[in-house]
């Protein structure tokens, strides 16, 4: 039995609830998502980015980098789709999307696309960053098909 599509868009428009369970490394990234800012890491020395979270520039090993806010933009490098639940309280989540987001600054993230019909996903799609409240103070970032157009090389819509 299939679901109807208004059940699909349902499930397709809510993330995942499980919730994180920061590292040392990590607590700064979930800080800014609980504020809905999306931060990446970004060496002093070389100047990259890079996520996950670690205590030294993934490129050069240089102990010296800062939390840096993100675009929050990118290009969906690959996804699949769940049809079937792995874990019993990801049923009622079914069917929904885990994809690969390439960030504009490089970086990748794994992560929820959402506010999409799972069939209408697609590799190199524009996407932009959401944040959902699932407790207090817990937000989790997803992202979904862009909205608005940006001026190219300014940053802007």
């Amino acid at each position: 039995m299939s679901a109807s599509a208004s059940e699909t868009v349902a499930a397709v428009a809510r993330p995942l609830r499980t919730v994180p369970q920061p590292t040392a490394e990590s607590q700064p990234f979930w800080d800014a998502c609980a504020r809905h800012e999306l931060v990446i890491q970004r060496c002093n020395s070389c100047g990259r980015f890079w996520f996950p979270p670690s205590n030294r520039c993934q490129h050069c090993w240089s102990e010296n980098f800062a939390w840096t806010p993100a675009s929050g933009s990118g290009e969906l490098y690959t996804f699949t789709v769940f049809r079937r639940a792995y874990a019993p309280e990801l049923a009622e989540q079914l069917p929904y999307v885990v994809g690969i987001v390439e960030l504009e600054e490089g970086p990748r993230l794994i992560t929820n696309v959402v506010d999409c019909e799972p069939d209408n996903v697609r590799v190199g799609m524009l996407i932009e960053v959401v944040f959902h409240d699932i407790a207090e103070g817990v937000s989790l970032h997803a992202f979904r098909p862009r909205r608005t157009r940006k001026t190219p090389g300014t940053g802007a819509a």
